[in-house]
């Protein structure tokens, strides 16, 4: 009965209390571990173009100023171009980790919008988080060079804009409307194997509904002055504008607003107001004109028009130049590329245009003697354009091509035609006879040359006769003839006695002559009647009654 008892307390002895404590230290261990790790955030990795300013340890990661991550290890990429942050976020930046989410290091900065970061000056700087809208988990990210303009989910309109123009505009330049500005710049990169500029704007609502399907956006310069066919012109923007340029929009005066545009909307930006007003057609027709005068003074986008209406623009001066011209092998016109945009003449340009009827109309027009020539629209500046119009006396045309290009007819410009005529006039007299007209012109100028010698002999007797003392005193002796010559007349006025003496002397001699009749008539019938008798005449017989 011994040996079952003893075998009983071996039993319990196995089981003794002492071992709880481990257990429970072990359990105790096992959930400060559990809890210590589930506090904990998931690690991310972070790319940066250079780590300065940040340290392994202290630099924090924040958003809204609220801590939510901290650098734990710095070190460099595998190709030693960049630097590799690994950082420990807490749990609440769990759901910020996106797609979306940014990340980039704030410090000190100095913008168009005045200066940032001014408090990391004593504190140090650290990363800024921007959480973002997507639903797609991330834990690797790059950080960004510069803090985006604008949050990805701030409400408003996106939209894109490529240009071809070496224009200024930066990230968060203004875009401005009529002067107010109403978005910025969010990214601005050069494509290099499409050699464009592309920008993304943002604009803030609700000034989106202001961009519309019509809408044209070009560079604000701020100052912008020019000198060209048209005159010289200058217009100056805001203050904003004028210190750090950037980009404004609206929509031509004589297009319609258009709908309103879709996010992501893809637009031109113009160099300036004048090329965006002028606009940008995406049907036309391009033609070739091979010009024999000279094309100083034209210029690439110089206007093509008709009677005033710009109907074009010139593309190229001058335009593929090596190519094989056609006509004469002698010939060396110079190629010129233009562009015909009938949408310039369309008063709803968002329709399509019929292009193969617009051919064939230039094509009746010029069989009709329409012909381009190149005018001065400048005196000053001497720029030119080309002008499209109607010539009476133009030769017929037949359809060539140059480059694959069909050819415009051209016409001489008109100091070309000036000098033609002039050489033409300069023909002519070289065809004259001239000898015959140079000999009697000859005798004409000997004759005349006689002349003006008696002229000059004949004004020298007459300057040594003004000469001749007796000629000056002339005056004083006709002044004192007619004086004498009144007084004389004084002595016979109606009241005078000489008068009456005059009037007696004359009235006994009308009475003299009275008198004396009968003797001229005696006399008159026989002029001997003073020395003889006078004879009597025989009394006259009557004639007898036959």
């Amino acid at each position: 009965m011994s040996e079952p008892t003893h075998a009983l307390r071996r039993t319990q002895r196995s089981f003794s209390p002492i071992w709880i404590v481990p257990v429970v230290a072990l359990l105790i261990g096992a959930w400060m571990l559990y809890d210590s790790i589930s506090r904990l955030g998931p690690t991310i990795t972070l790319t940066v173009e250079t780590a300065e300013g940040i340290e392994a340890g202290k630099t924090l990661i924040k958003t809204r100023n609220v801590e939510v991550g901290k650098i734990e290890k710095v070190s460099l990429s595998q190709d030693l171009k960049s630097a590799v942050l690994i950082a420990r976020m807490s749990p609440q930046a769990e759901a910020m980790l996106n797609k979306d989410t940014l990340f980039w290091v704030e410090k000190p900065r100095i913008g168009l919008e005045g200066v940032s970061g001014l408090g990391t000056v004593l504190s140090g700087a650290y990363i800024q988080l921007l959480p973002g809208s997507s639903t797609d988990k991330h834990d690797e990210f790059t950080i960004l060079e510069q803090p985006p303009i604008t949050p990805t989910d701030a409400p408003g309109l996106r939209i894109n804009l490529t240009s071809q123009i070496g224009s200024s505009v930066r990230i968060g330049d203004p875009v401005s409307y009529q002067g107010f500005t109403v978005g910025r710049v969010e990214d601005s990169r050069f494509d290099p194997e499409q050699r464009e500029m592309h920008h993304r704007l943002y604009i803030k609502s609700p000034y989106e509904m202001l961009v519309t399907t019509n809408t044209r956006f070009w560079a604000a310069s701020g100052l912008n002055i020019s000198l060209d066919s048209q005159g010289f012109s200058v217009n100056m923007g805001s203050l904003e504008s004028l210190v750090s340029g950037g980009i404004t929009f609206g929509v031509p005066n004589n297009s319609p607003a258009g709908k309103k545009a879709k996010e992501d909307a893809e637009y031109v930006l113009f160099n300036d107001e004048k090329s965006a007003r002028e606009g940008h057609f995406d049907d036309y027709l391009d033609y070739v004109l091979l010009v024999d005068d000279t094309v100083r003074g034209l210029s690439n986008n110089a206007p093509v028009e008709y009677r005033g209406l710009r109907i074009g623009t010139v593309i190229s001066v001058p335009w593929n130049f090596s190519a094989p011209q056609p006509g004469p092998k002698n010939r060396f016109a110079i190629p010129v590329l233009i562009r015909i945009e009938p949408q310039r003449l369309a008063s709803d340009k968002s329709q399509d245009t019929d292009m193969k009827a617009w051919a064939k109309r230039l094509d009746n027009l010029v069989g009709h003697g329409m012909r381009a020539t190149l005018k001065s629209g400048n005196l000053l500046t001497g720029a030119l354009f080309v002008d499209l119009n109607f010539y009476k006396d133009a030769e017929p045309f037949k359809p060539v091509s140059f480059a694959e290009t069909p050819v415009f007819p051209t016409i001489s410009a008109g100091f070309a035609q000036i000098e033609q005529k002039v050489s033409n006039l300069l023909d002519k007299l070289n065809n004259l006879k001239i000898e015959p007209v140079v000999a009697s012109l000859d005798k004409t100028l000997l004759s005349t040359q006689q002349t003006m010698e008696k002229v000059n002999s004949i004004a020298a007797s007459v300057d040594q006769l003004l000469a001749d003392p007796a000629i000056g005193q002339m005056p004083n002796n006709i002044d004192v003839a007619m004086r004498q010559l009144r007084d004389t007349l004084h002595g016979f006025s109606p009241d005078s006695e000489g008068y009456n003496e005059l009037t007696q002397t004359l009235s006994r001699l009308e009475k003299l002559m009275q008198e004396m009749q009968p003797v001229i008539r005696t006399l008159n019938d026989q002029p001997n009647a003073l020395i003889f008798n006078k004879k009597l005449s025989e009394d006259p017989q009557p004639r007898a009654k036959p």
